[in-house]
This record gives structure tokens, C-alpha cells and sequence, in this order.
């Protein structure tokens, strides 16, 4: 679709080759709490963070304010099971006065502010606070209007994809590639909260990089950081993840959510995990040349005499691996010996007779 191999946040490069790109989302974890939104943001910084993430919405761009069945959830396995849509999106929902605030902050800590807008009003917004990027939620992954109003700003977009099918997917980069969008990226997410890692089906993530040839990555939420340093292992190029300052009191997303040293050890083992792909590679790397003499050879086993019968009496495959390849001992089993060898000798071309 003619997009590019690799995305520009903040000016940071990110493609399937680069160190993964972390993401500390702040979601409804302020609870409210001013200072509390602060304090996370000051936590993701000494966690190693690349970015801290927002959400920009009011309950009135989400849903409407009602309280019948279809406003109410219903699922029996959700956190958040008899609650009322409206109310819930009320409570966890930032205030929109304090955005300015809360990306100077950021900014003035060295970590890079962005959001998720879900109404175009969130995406002027974020235009007047200069967001160097857009994230489009699971939930909004098939909305045409919102999509494509975050691509026209020339921003780069990442796209969660929980629940979107292979059409869904071509459908959402084909609105991108229409709107003049040259800067996507996908994240592998399972919309279930928490995800079990069965659910996670992270394979799909190298698949993904093949077939799309942009930034794959992954909104991760499972609990800890299992799932997510193994996709970066499989080539996961951005990591999102729920992150809160302390465990109480709970927020509307906590349960889900890493605490400061989880997120510390996920941003060290993502990064090692990563690097742990390395290449397609056969033989030894440099730090192995010298274990090669800890491989096996063969080894006269007796002393031997000149002209005496190479047998299994007299030499076998043994460590070290200074003599010939253990893979020839089949040639010169019943070879004559060319000299003398004492026992030990590491066995050589020059003394097999006719070798």
C-alpha cells in the first residue's frame, strides 16, 4: 500500500528492527487525581518509558446517558459488569483542561505525550497541543471519520486492532493510504480485559510484518509482562501497556495495569528480547570460535604403531576438537597408521595412509 517501512514519533524512528518503542498508557488510572496523573507520568520517565498515552474523550462523545439494556454491561466476565456506559466513561474519563498541563509536564521530563482521540473535537485538541502522533483504539478501529481525521493532520497513526478481521484491517489502512497517511503502524491487541495469554496469539505479529511491511506491535493486556517481551522476541516494534503509580486505590483500569517496577522490568526485558532476535545466522559468532576446541574429534585412544589397523580399539571421538571431524571416523576405520602415534595425539590427514 505504499506506506513507509518505519514511523517517526517525537523523532524517534521505530520499525521492526529498531528497539521496541514503550508505551505507558495512563488510561482512567489518575482516578481522578490531578497530582496522581502527574506522579504516573513521573513514574513511566524512571521506568524508561518512551511515551506516556492518553485518552481524550467526555461520556457525551462515547455513548448517551441512558440507563437501558443496551447501555448497561452485561457480560458477567468484565470488571466492570453492571455498570452503566455513561457513568463509567464519566469517571474515567481526563478532564479536558487538564491536557495543556499534563503534556508540558511530560515534555518538561523528556517523555513524549501523545493520545487516543475518539471525536474529532479530541483531535483538535491534541493539533493545538501539537501531538506528535495518534492512537486509534480497538473499539474505534473501523471508524471511518475519525480515522481519517487523524491522518490529515500528517501525524503518524498507530491502529490497535482487538476484534478487527483480516478485512477489517485491509479496510482500515486502505481508508489511511486514502487519506494520504504514509505512517501507520498495527498493534496485535485482544480487547478482554485482562487478556489470557492463550488469547494473545502473538505469532500473528511476524505475520503481520511480512504481509503489511510496516511497525507491527502490541497492546498487551494480559497481566505482566510475559506477552509482551515475547512479542518483541517475535518482532514487535511498539509495546502499549496500562500502567499505574500504586495499587490503591483502584481505578476504573487497574486491574490491569503494571506497577512501576513491573514496568521498569518490562521496558529491560523487552529490550533484551529484542535484541535476542538478531539475524538468521548459521555457525559459530565471534564469542564461539574459541569453544570450538570443546567439540569433539578423534583421538588415538592407544598407542599405535605404523602401519597398525585404525579400529574402535584405538581411536574414538572424545573431547577436544583438535583433531579430524568426528563425521570421518567412518572413512578411516581399517586405514593404516603412516607413523607412530602416541595415545593422545590428536589425529591429523597426514597420519592416515591413502587418506
Amino acid at each position: 500500500m505504499n506506506f513507509k517501512s518505519s514511523i517517526n514519533i517525537d523523532g524517534t524512528e521505530i520499525s521492526t528492527g529498531s528497539k521496541p518503542y514503550i508505551i505507558a498508557e495512563m488510561s482512567a488510572n489518575h482516578g481522578g487525581d490531578f497530582q496522581r496523573a502527574k506522579n504516573i507520568i513521573r513514574e513511566a520517565v524512571n521506568a524508561g518509558a518512551d511515551a506516556i498515552k492518553f485518552q481524550v474523550y467526555t461520556a457525551d462523545s462515547l455513548t448517551l446517558p441512558l440507563d437501558s439494556k443496551d447501555f448497561v454491561i452485561n457480560d458477567k466476565n468484565s470488571l466492570w459488569y453492571g455498570c452503566q456506559l455513561y457513568d463509567l466513561y464519566k469517571e474515567a474519563a481526563t478532564p479536558y483542561q487538564w491536557f495543556p498541563e499534563l503534556f508540558d509536564y511530560s515534555k518538561s521530563l523528556g517523555i513524549t505525550p501523545f493520545a487516543s482521540p475518539f471525536d474529532n473535537d479530541a483531535v483538535q485538541l491534541l493539533e493545538e497541543l501539537q501531538s506528535p502522533a495518534y492512537k486509534i483504539a480497538s473499539f474505534e478501529a473501523v471508524d471511518t471519520e475519525l480515522i481519517a481525521a487523524c491522518v490529515k493532520t500528517g501525524k503518524p497513526v498507530i491502529i490497535s486492532t482487538g476484534m478487527c478481521s483480516e478485512e477489517d484491517i485491509d479496510y482500515v489502512l486502505n481508508i489511511v493510504k486514502e487519506n494520504g497517511g504514509t505512517e501507520v503502524a498495527i498493534l496485535k491487541c485482544t480487547s478482554a480485559y485482562p487478556a489470557r495469554f492463550s488469547e494473545a496469539n502473538l505469532v500473528t505479529i511476524p505475520e503481520w510484518t511480512k504481509k503489511y511491511g510496516i511497525p507491527v506491535g502490541i497492546s498487551d493486556h494480559t497481566l505482566g509482562t510475559v506477552a509482551s517481551v515475547a512479542g518483541c522476541a517475535l518482532g514487535a516494534a511498539i509495546v502499549e501497556k496500562h500502567f499505574i503509580d500504586k495499587a490503591e486505590p483502584k481505578t476504573a483500569d487497574s486491574e490491569f495495569s503494571l506497577l512501576p517496577s513491573d514496568l521498569k522490568k518490562l521496558v529491560t526485558e523487552c529490550h533484551m528480547a529484542a535484541e535476542s532476535r538478531g539475524v538468521i545466522h548459521y555457525g559459530p559468532v565471534d564469542r564461539e570460535i574459541n569453544s570450538l576446541q570443546f567439540r569433539r574429534s578423534l583421538y588415538a585412544t592407544k598407542d599405535i604403531k605404523e602401519n597398525d589397523v585404525f579400529s574402535r580399539k584405538n581411536i574414538r571421538s572424545v573431547r577436544p576438537g583438535y583433531g579430524l571431524e568426528v563425521k570421518l571416523l567412518p572413512k578411516i576405520l581399517g586405514k593404516k597408521a603412516s607413523r607412530d602415534i602416541p595415545v593422545g595425539t590428536a589425529l591429523t590427514k597426514d597420519l592416515i595412509n591413502k587418506f
